[in-house]
């Protein structure tokens, strides 16, 4: 009997590990290689509709891999903490307290779920100025 209660905890210690593993593999594959998401925003129609399920590459930020013209991304949403010396007219964003360990990321990102992302296509990138004006 007392071999018997030693390989049943054995068992169950072994399963609670694998669970464990699956659990932090998939966390990682979530924040480094993609995600599920869903848009939030009719601002990309007809390209992207509110409501529509995306899986969206988190690989390109993981090597960070250039943004070109035309791309699809995804970034968090200015808030009035983000912002600097804010001013509606011209509101500048600052993105400079990013966490910068795995640990805070992981919390920041993973564990985070009050935030709100854009979804946008790039039409300028570093160096580009853009114009805006009424047709």
């Amino acid at each position: 009997m007392d071999k018997e209660k030693k390989e049943n905890l054995k068992e169950v210690i072994e399963w609670i590990l694998c669970i464990v593993i699956a659990i932090i593999v998939a966390l990682l594959i979530r924040q480094f290689v993609f995600t599920p998401t869903v848009v939030r925003e009719c601002s990309m129609n007809p390209t992207l509709i509110d409501g529509e399920r995306l899986i969206l590459d988190r690989w390109s930020i993981t090597t960070n891999k250039e943004i070109k013209r035309g791309e699809i991304i995804t970034f968090e949403a200015p808030t009035k903490d983000t912002l600097l010396n804010y001013d509606e007219e011209n509101p500048v964003a600052d993105y400079s307290n990013e966490p910068d360990n795995i640990l805070s990321k992981f919390t920041y990102y993973v564990l985070e779920i009050t935030k709100k992302n854009y979804i946008k296509r790039v039409i300028g990138v570093e160096g580009d100025h853009i114009l805006i004006q009424d047709r």
